[in-house]
């Protein structure tokens, strides 16, 4: 199994970006998806998650800008950000919610300029 995110890039902020997590093997869509994100200095924290059946959750610090959906027939997660904020710079990663050890990943880093 393998998840690869990518997609990140600079911004500024009010902008919008798309990230994509492709996701190999027989993980899809039998689990939790999720997006977390590592601020410079700052612990890993998760953004948004979605469930097998489609339910979605966020971060309190997300909501009303990001949403998280899935495309079954590529096998792929997207994190849509828009209104984007300087405190949104971060390496994003995806993985399962709760997430697996093994399958994190290098992560797409996203940079948000005032």
């Amino acid at each position: 199994v393998q998840l690869q995110a990518s997609g990140g890039g600079f911004v500024q902020a009010g902008g919008s970006l798309t990230l994509s997590c492709t996701i190999s093997g027989s993980i899809f869509p039998y689990n939790t998806l999720a997006w977390y994100r590592q601020p410079p200095d700052k612990p890993r924290e998760l953004v948004a998650a979605v469930s097998p059946k489609g339910g979605e959750r966020y971060a309190d610090s997300v909501k009303g800008r990001f949403t998280i959906f899935r495309d079954l027939a590529k096998n792929t997660v997207y994190l849509q950000m828009n209104s984007t904020k300087p405190e949104d710079t971060a390496v994003y990663y995806c993985n399962l919610s709760p997430y697996s050890n093994g399958l994190w990943t290098q992560g797409t880093q996203v940079t948000v300029s005032s």
